[in-house]
């Protein structure tokens, strides 16, 4: 089986935390144990302990393996702006090789790893890289997450197309229902089902401002990764 997958997005909002975190847990229950790495986050808090990201911290409850907060999120940004400014403004220069050498330092203990991008496929690290280099370096397969709203076919056959088109394989993706209701939910679902060949993971239902990977979990056909 992978070992370790990465999780994007055809958006940002589109709901990776909650499909990483879901996808974890379905390892977990497997009897696998599982890290996970959000190698750069934005919009972080300020902490006792340090800047803090919402996401990374979900990662880190989700993991079975002992990470402290550093190794799962080494560049923590404090604005809820795109990286690249962020890193910018804070004097930062970060490459796609080191994040990918950072993702590498796996917990010995760790039989499958999760690593959650930041926004959609082509969201810049630098003025010369993106994001969509990490599983190209680590020559891993990816989770696209597709958020079911007005608009989300297109964006997500672009994004699968950018993904084939870099080399990297689709695993799969996971319809995630974002809004209470999607006029002709159905009919979009049909379509992306029509035209992207990789398997449907999961249909995760609208599950709030605040969803539980233990309920998402349930959704998710984990047998498509392993």
């Amino acid at each position: 089986m992978n070992d370790c997958f990465f999780i994007t997005g055809t958006s940002t909002d589109v709901g990776k935390t909650i499909v990483a975190t879901a996808v974890l847990e379905c390892a977990n229950r497997s009897g696998l144990s599982t890290a996970a790495f959000k190698p750069v986050a934005s919009g972080c808090i300020e902490t006792k302990e340090g800047l803090r990201n919402e996401d990374a911290l979900a990662l880190q409850q989700a993991s079975s393996c002992d990470q402290s907060y550093n190794e799962i999120n080494p560049i923590a940004l404090l604005p809820a702006i795109a990286p690249h400014i962020a890193m910018e403004e804070a004097g930062l220069k970060i490459t796609a090789k080191q994040l990918a050498e950072h993702c590498r330092k796996k917990p010995p203990a760790a039989d499958f790893v999760i690593i959650e991008g930041v926004g959609g496929w082509r969201v810049p690290i630098n003025q010369f890289e993106d994001f969509s280099q990490l599983p190209v370096l680590l020559n891993i397969p990816v989770i696209m997450v597709v958020s079911m709203t007005l608009g989300c076919i297109s964006h997500a056959l672009l994004t699968r197309e950018a993904i084939i088109s870099d080399g990297v394989n689709l695993a799969g993706w996971v319809a995630n229902i974002t809004e209470e209701e999607m006029p002709r939910y159905q009919e979009n679902l049909a379509i992306l089902v029509d035209r992207i060949a990789e398997p449907l993971l999961g249909e995760i239902p609208y599950l709030g401002d605040n969803p539980d990977r233990h309920i998402a979990a349930n959704y998710l056909d984990f047998s498509f990764l392993i």
